[in-house]
């Protein structure tokens, strides 16, 4: 074994059972004595302090004795190291209780990026960098250790810039942090007026294991200087961090080992400042330290390192955060021009949408927030960006959900003018505060937005429930409105005479409760004047991206969906059955596909209870039974086809 004096020396190398070594000379003082294998001094197997400062003069016979394993050797004494004095005193060297302990450079100052560390005079860590950690380890408890800081230049203790004493307690588990910066005055205040002087942030009760195996254990700290007081977000989990403040460190939050998406926002939950990626499917029955770290302003703040989220494992490695600030968006091809029936959509140079078709839709997708998107719609045959025809950047927030509309016409002068004088040429339509559900979890949350060229302001109005949509103008978009699930009538009037119907359309929502849906006013009024372009429609779109055609009511004034009390079995695989009311004569029965493509028509005239027809013949997917009654009634269906 070796024993070594803690930021003195060695005072004894390699010495096997049996050795008696020569007189060592040491000047009178108090020593923390380190017994190590010769072979490996990172391991310390025991800690003694011997207390030598009353010896000045003196000489005396230290000795190793008993067991290291008294287990094994009939429950012997316990090692220990003792002093023989010359006149028969034997003194016994105290053993030193130990603590754990992990140390996390997180000082942004760029003078401080890289660091020696010093204990009691000798160098713990050598050129410790920013952002790294050491793993957890065992040190001296119950005495005072000066923690050091120098340059990762120095040569000695002697170059130290601070100097911070601390005391651990024995069995106690701690985590220290190197923070704040060496000058404050060169540097940003805090928002909050706290100091950003350098200082040793040192936490008790801190964990090396969860205290579940299938979970991971978190501890969150604020370590950025001029970073207010911020909340942390589990995205559509829940409330991690409540509030917390420079220098802060929350206690332990016990999470199921997952992949979460973290928002950070200022305190009170808005807006959100950035949102990371935090990897923690592969942590469990793991526990990390996060760390808040760097400068949310870096130009006011010497240049240093950007503000970022870090994960410090008890192990000492460090996980970087991702930032993946992003927000959700919808994109809708609600261009009539036939020219742009089929179109490419690039961002930023790369390829989104191959061959995306006119009322068609996206599912809401992630896309980067916080930076310029380059939005570029080029022929469906295009080859490379070079090919787009229009460009259009746009800069979406950081976890705002959009909606981005292609509306009007490449060459306006080529179709109809719009009645109100609006502008026809193409536009990208973004509107934002979207939804992805209804607010309520019951109804259905939609916007409306007029998308045809060539149509006036109209009004939309809910048959037996009054006007839902009021003087909307070309690419006009509402705020949500909220309806009950249900088949309702829509009328489109003039928005002068309501008694001006433009068009009729039968809207089956019933199956939309919790969801929402974007309502959209396509293609052209009179297509004669427009190239012969899409005729007039209404179209929902859903947050999957399916597109649905409300079904046109020509010379029909009710939907009475009650006279079909039931479809059965839906979904279905081979035959449909409805019954009916027993007053009903049904007229015809029409199937629609969700192009609003007529795929079966058929005369029934019949009063019977019941109907039952094939369906075998359809392909899998959704469709809408239209059934019409002798009395100029129309019930709306909705079904499914399986295999």
């Amino acid at each position: 074994m070796d024993v070594i004096a803690q930021g003195v020396a060695t005072l004894v190398d390699d010495a096997s059972y049996a050795d008696f070594t020569p007189y060592i000379s040491v000047p009178a003082g108090n020593y923390l004595l380190d017994i190590t294998p010769g072979n490996n001094n990172n391991t310390i197997v025991a800690t003694f302090s011997a207390e030598l400062s009353g010896l000045g003069g003196g000489a005396a016979v230290v000795f190793a004795s008993g067991f290291l394993d008294p287990s094994m050797n009939q429950n012997g004494e316990a090692f220990g190291l003792f002093a023989a004095l010359p006149n028969g005193a034997v003194v016994t060297l105290n053993k030193v209780g130990t603590a754990r302990l992990q140390v996390i450079h997180n000082a942004a100052d760029p003078a401080a990026s890289s660091v020696d560390v010093y204990v009691n005079g000798g160098l713990l860590l050598d050129n410790f960098n920013f952002r790294e950690a050491t793993p957890f380890i065992d040190v001296n408890s119950g005495q005072t250790l000066n923690i050091g800081i120098a340059p990762g230049t120095s040569t000695s203790v002697n170059d130290t810039l601070v100097n911070i004493p601390v005391v651990l307690s024995e069995g106690e588990t701690y985590v220290a942090v190197a923070n704040g910066v060496l000058n404050p005055t060169l540097f940003s205040v805090n928002p909050e007026g706290i100091s950003t002087a350098f200082q040793l942030l040192l936490f008790s009760g801190m964990q090396e294991v969860g205290l579940n195996e299938t979970n991971v254990d978190l501890a969150v700290l604020h370590g950025a200087t001029d970073a207010p007081a911020v909340d942390v977000f589990a995205r559509n989990v829940a409330q991690l961090i409540d509030s917390i403040t420079y220098t802060e460190l929350n206690g332990y939050i016990n999470v199921p080992a997952a992949d979460y998406l973290l928002d950070v926002t200022l305190s009170g939950g808005s807006p959100i400042v950035a949102t990371y990626l935090a990897p923690l499917s592969g942590l469990s029955g793991g526990a990390a330290v996060v760390f808040a770290s760097g400068f949310l302003d870096p130009s006011m703040n010497q240049n240093g390192e950007s503000f970022g989220l870090f994960a410090a494992l008890a192990n000492g490695t460090v996980i970087a955060l991702n930032d993946t600030s992003n927000s959700r968006l919808q994109v809708i091809h609600n261009c009539a021009d036939p020219a742009a029936n089929q179109v490419d959509v690039y961002v930023n140079g790369t390829l989104l949408l191959d061959d995306f078709t006119f009322r068609t839709a996206t599912p809401f997708i992630d896309v980067p927030s916080n930076v310029t998107l380059n939005i570029g719609i080029a022929p469906g045959t295009s080859t490379s960006v070079n090919d787009t025809l229009v460009n259009i950047p746009v800069v979406l927030a950081n976890g705002g959900t959009y909606l981005a509309v292609a509306s009007g016409v490449l060459a306006p002068a080529s179709f109809a003018v719009n009645p109100d004088g609006r502008p026809t040429g193409f536009q990208l339509l973004l509107q934002d505060m979207m939804r992805e559900t209804a607010e309520d979890g019951i109804n259905v949350d939609f916007r409306a937005i007029h998308g045809s060229t060539d149509a006036p302001t109209v009004d939309v109005v809910a048959v037996g429930a009054g006007v839902i949509v009021d003087n909307a103008a070309y690419t006009a978009i509402t705020g949500y409105i909220t309806v009950p699930p249900a088949a309702y009538t829509l009328q489109v009037t003039d928005a002068t005479n309501n008694n001006i119907i433009v068009a009729q359309y039968a809207a089956d929502l019933s199956s939309l409760g919790g969801g929402s849906a974007v309502v959209f006013a396509s293609g052209f009024l009179t297509p004669s004047n427009n190239q012969n372009g899409p005729a007039f429609g209404l179209f929902a779109a859903l947050v999957d991206g399916t597109v649905i055609p409300f079904s046109a009511i020509t010379g029909l004034n009710n939907i009475k969906n009650d006279f079909v009390q039931t479809l059965y079995p839906n979904p279905t695989n081979n035959r449909i059955t409805i019954d009916l009311k027993s007053d009903v004569v049904v007229e015809a029965i029409a199937i629609i596909d969700l192009t609003g493509k007529t795929i079966y028509s058929s005369p029934v005239l019949t009063s019977n209870s019941s109907i039952t027809f094939e369906v075998n013949s359809l392909n899998v997917g959704t469709y809408f039974l239209n059934v019409y009654s002798s009395t100029g009634e129309l019930a709306v269906k909705r079904f499914s086809v399986i295999k």
